[in-house]
């Protein structure tokens, strides 16, 4: 089994090789762009399939005397699908950057190939701490759940929020958001009571909720992908939990843009921490909501969108520096160091780690204009992922 394993490693880094080869040859510059665009994360990936085009139809198709050509592939969050269309999309379309990367196993399964095939490949989603140490060729635009999870376990403590349940899915980023949030907030005098982890796939939140209401916490901690926040929002004031008195905190996956306006009155209050909301007050970020919907009958953008947006400038900035030539390793050289100003705010692309590093805000839901949004009311500026300064 090893011996085959190596022998299709060194074969699909023959043909990797073979394939950047040509494709620096030719005039066309290919981004293999895998989202899910079905499934559980469907929203995921037409949020960031809409902002990659929106930059696309605002900068132009055409870098550094290379016309970029978009591959769009729905691997439905499977990592097996992710893997294999990866891997055609390097060996038989031979492109010259993968992107896209919805969830963490998608993200985790294809970074070997990535590896193999020096292709560099742009997360724009998938937030685990650990997915940049998968590869050398990794570079993400999107955040980490560390990142945000620490400032909230900063805030919660001053406003009397002492004792917390954390429910979290139970994968990666999950784990990653339940870990510093514990970790801070123990550190600041606080206590997590009990940690409840909730299957990622078809997940049921309404016994955890159960358990949360017995507990009788100041506060419900959660992390939940981007897509499944209303659900859960939904089913916590079923429940009762609201009324009982417990505060729902979490990363903004759970009061995600995209879905907020449906969940109601009773997202109203609940005080998030992360990296963009459609409400940011910047000038660019409000031309970059306009032109969004515009393009896209109205859809609010995410989170999502703006890892997608932004992944895009990081490509065509790197295609510019490497002077159109395409290189695996002239293209991560161009993409390591960026610092530019994004609808979130100032972004950084450490050149050391490949990571983001971001301003993170701490937002209450409120109503603007007859419309739900995350209004930010607190930022804490420059956040290096936690996971790697330890």
């Amino acid at each position: 089994m090893q011996k085959r394993l190596f022998l299709h490693a060194i074969a699909l880094a023959t043909l990797a090789v073979t394939a950047t080869g040509a494709a620096a040859q030719d005039n066309t510059f290919k981004i293999g762009l895998v989202l899910p665009m079905t499934g559980q994360q469907a929203s995921t990936g037409r949020q960031i399939e809409a902002a990659v085009r929106l930059y696309m139809a605002q900068n132009g198709d055409t870098v550094a005397g290379k016309k970029i050509q978009l591959i769009v592939k729905d691997d439905t969050s499977l990592p097996d699908a992710t893997r294999r269309l990866a891997q055609e999309l390097v060996v038989n379309d031979k492109v010259n950057v993968l992107a896209g990367f919805g969830i963490t196993p998608s993200a985790l399964a294809t970074a070997p190939i990535a590896t193999q095939s020096k292709t560099p490949m742009v997360v724009m989603a998938a937030a685990t701490s650990s997915i940049t140490q998968a590869s050398p060729y990794v570079v993400r635009t999107s955040f980490t759940l560390p990142q945000v999870s620490v400032a909230l376990a900063d805030w919660a403590p001053k406003n009397g929020i002492k004792k917390v349940v954390t429910l979290v899915s139970d994968y990666g980023p999950g784990i990653d958001a339940e870990k510093y949030f514990k970790e801070r907030l123990t550190f600041n005098g606080g206590q997590v009571t009990e940690a409840l982890r909730v299957p990622l796939r078809g997940p049921d939140f309404a016994p955890f909720l159960q358990k949360v209401r017995d507990a009788k916490p100041d506060a419900l901690f959660v992390f939940v992908p981007s897509g499944a926040g209303a659900a859960v929002m939904k089913q916590f004031i079923e429940r009762g939990l609201d009324k009982a008195g417990i505060k729902l905190i979490g990363t903004g996956d759970v009061t995600d843009d995209d879905q907020l306006n449906d969940m109601g009155d009773g997202a109203l209050g609940v005080v998030t921490s992360h990296h963009y909301s459609a409400a940011h007050p910047s000038a660019l970020n409000k031309k970059f909501v306009e032109a969004f919907s515009k393009a896209n009958k109205g859809l609010r953008p995410n989170f999502m969108a703006v890892g997608g947006y932004d992944g895009m400038r990081v490509i065509y900035e790197a295609l510019r520096t490497s002077k159109g030539q395409g290189g695996g390793d002239a293209l991560l050289a161009g993409m390591k160091g960026q610092i530019f100003e994004s609808p979130r705010g100032k972004i950084f692309i450490d050149a050391q780690t490949r990571d983001i590093v971001q301003d993170v805000y701490l937002r209450k839901v409120e109503r603007k204009d007859g419309q739900l949004y995350n209004v930010e009311f607190d930022v804490i500026k420059d956040v290096k992922d936690p996971g790697k300064t330890k």
